[in-house]
């Protein structure tokens, strides 16, 4: 085994546990195309270097899905929709330490 630092700046974790058709869950609230646009998002801003986008198993807060946390930053999104991946993407982007000059800085802009 080896050890190593986490080759990540950030990770979004997104929970796409499912359960029976009838129960609640995240894979039942679009939570599959959240963690996709997320990361497409992520990759068209060239930052998939510093930035991973994961799937998670359940988060254990199946009530408020769909759930998406950010580490480190400590945010925990919920009620998350697609409409609401652009915003997530800029609490994300804020704050990593890019090599400059960054192609990210050119596509990117904190203010939408």
């Amino acid at each position: 085994m080896e050890r190593r630092r986490v080759p990540y700046q950030k990770i979004l974790f997104v929970c796409v546990n499912q359960r029976e058709p009838h129960e609640t869950c995240c894979a039942h609230r679009e939570s599959e195309a959240i963690a996709a646009a997320l990361k497409a998002r992520i990759k068209a801003l060239g930052l998939s270097r510093w930035v991973r986008v994961s799937k998670s198993g359940c988060q254990d807060l199946c009530a408020k899905g769909p759930n998406v946390m950010l580490f480190p930053g400590d945010l925990w999104y919920h009620g998350v929709t697609p409409d609401d991946v652009e915003q997530i993407v800029q609490d994300t982007v804020r704050g990593l330490s890019l090599p400059d000059p960054s192609p990210a800085a050119s596509l990117w802009s904190p203010t939408g």
